[in-house]
C-alpha cells in the first residue's frame, strides 16, 4: 500500500531545563526527609501527608526528569519514532499518582477526624515554612516551561500544589497553636487531597486522549473533509485518522480518491495545498495520503482497521 509521507514544516524543540528538574528533585528530597521527621515527632497527620504528596513528587519528577532525556534520543530502525511519547506517558503516570495519593489521604484525614491528637504545632509551622519556600523556588524554576510540554506541566503541578499544601499547613500550626483547634489538621489533609483529584484529573484525562490515539479536541475531521472534497480532482476522502504523537507533532493520514488517474507530479501539487491548508488552520504538521483512482474499498470517513 503505497503512501506519500510528507512534512515540509519544521519543529522547533524547546529547551525543557533538565537541570531545573534536577534542581526540583534535590528540594524536593530535602522538603520529604525534613517533614517525614518532623510529622512523627510532632503527630501530624497533616505535615505526615504533605511528606507523602511531596514523596509522590520525588518520583514524579524522576519520571519526568527520565522522559525529558528519552524524548531527546534519535529515532532508529527499532524505534522509528525514537521516545518521543515517553514524556506523555510521564504526564499519565505523574497525575495517576496525584489522584492515588489524594485517596489515601482522604482515607487517613478520615480517620484522623474520628481521633483528633494533640500536635506539637511550632515543628509543624517551621517545616511548613520550609515547604513554602523550597517548592516556591522549584516552581518558579519549571514556571517557563510548563507552558510549553504536558510532562513538564504535570511535574509544575505536583510542586505548586505541594507549596499550596504547605500554605495549608502553615495556617493549620497557626489555629493550633493559638487557639488549640486540633481538628483543622484532618480538615487541611482533607482540602489537600481533593485540591490533588481536582488538578490531577484533568492532566489524566489529557494524556490519556494522547495515549489512546483520540482525535486532538481541536481538529474537526468532518470539517477538513469537506475542505480536502473541495479540492479539484479529489472525489471522496475517507479512512481518516487524526492523532497526537506529542505536544510538538499533530499526524492526519487519509485515502483520497481520485476523480481521473492523475500523475505523480500532479498528486504532489494537491498534496503540497493539503499541507498548508491543514497546517495554516488547524496545526496539522504530519500528513500521510494513500491516492487511490477507482479503488474497491470502504469510502466511510471512519473506517475501523
Amino acid at each position: 500500500m503505497p503512501h506519500n509521507h510528507s512534512h515540509n514544516h519544521s519543529h522547533s524543540h524547546p529547551d525543557l531545563k533538565g537541570r531545573n528538574l534536577f534542581i526540583s528533585i534535590l528540594l524536593n528530597i530535602l522538603i520529604t526527609a525534613s517533614q517525614v521527621i518532623g510529622g512523627i515527632l510532632s503527630g501530624s497527620l497533616a505535615l505526615l501527608s504533605d511528606a507523602l504528596h511531596n514523596f509522590s513528587d520525588v518520583l514524579s519528577l524522576i519520571v519526568s526528569y527520565a522522559a525529558n532525556k528519552l524524548a531527546k534520543k534519535e529515532a532508529s530502525l527499532h524505534r522509528t519514532f525514537g521516545y518521543k511519547r515517553a514524556e506523555i506517558l510521564a504526564a499519565f503516570v505523574n497525575a495517576s499518582t496525584l489522584i492515588i495519593v489524594a485517596i489515601l489521604l482522604i482515607i487517613e484525614a478520615i480517620k484522623r477526624f474520628r481521633n483528633p491528637e494533640e500536635i506539637e504545632s511550632g515543628l509543624v509551622i517551621w517545616l511548613s515554612l520550609l515547604g513554602i519556600v523550597a517548592n516556591g523556588l522549584s516552581v518558579l524554576l519549571l514556571k517557563k516551561d510548563s507552558k510549553l510540554n504536558m510532562n513538564m506541566r504535570s511535574a509544575y503541578l505536583h510542586l505548586l500544589t505541594d507549596m499550596m499544601a504547605s500554605v495549608a499547613v502553615l495556617i493549620g500550626g497557626l489555629l493550633m497553636k493559638f487557639y488549640q483547634i486540633y481538628w483543622v489538621d484532618s480538615a487541611l489533609t482533607l482540602a489537600i487531597a481533593l485540591y490533588l483529584i481536582y488538578m490531577g484529573y484533568d492532566l489524566l484525562k489529557t494524556s490519556t486522549k494522547v495515549l489512546m490515539l483520540f482525535t486532538p479536541d481541536n481538529i474537526p475531521i468532518k470539517k477538513i473533509v469537506d475542505e480536502i472534497n473541495a479540492f479539484e480532482s479529489i472525489k471522496n476522502v475517507h479512512h481518516v485518522h487524526a492523532w497526537q504523537l506529542n505536544e510538538d507533532e499533530v499526524h492526519l493520514e487519509a485515502h483520497i480518491d481520485f476523480t481521473e488517474d492523475i500523475t505523480l507530479s500532479e498528486f504532489d501539487s494537491i498534496l503540497r495545498k493539503i499541507e498548508d491548508l491543514v497546517f495554516s488552520k488547524y496545526d496539522i504538521n504530519h500528513v500521510n495520503i494513500q491516492p487511490e483512482f477507482e479503488k474497491v474499498d470502504p469510502k466511510d470517513v471512519i473506517v475501523q482497521d
